[in-house]
């Protein structure tokens, strides 16, 4: 699958308040760091600066189950993809 690994029974369905992005993730908390706005932060840190605020800007929507996980994860996929099943 494009999102969460093959076999995936339940997982996270979130929308980043940010960047707009819709994703999966494997885990089911209510927020959590979207991995797309997360590239965005500069990780090197100077001797006098401050460590970045850990930003869990992506708000879970829905909690999918058995072949829904399946199902949104290739609605999600064409989304990226725009519909080119070259990747598969």
């Amino acid at each position: 699958m494009y999102y969460v690994p093959d076999g995936t029974t339940s997982c996270g369905y979130y929308e980043c308040e940010k960047c707009k992005e819709k994703f999966l993730a494997t885990t089911t908390e209510k927020s959590i760091s979207c991995p797309y706005c997360e590239g965005e932060v500069d990780m090197e840190l100077g001797p006098d600066d401050d460590l970045p605020d850990e930003s869990k800007s992506a708000r879970l929507i829905q909690v999918l189950e058995g072949e829904d996980v399946e199902k949104m994860d290739i609605l999600l996929s064409l989304a990226v993809t725009g519909g080119n099943y070259d990747w598969i």
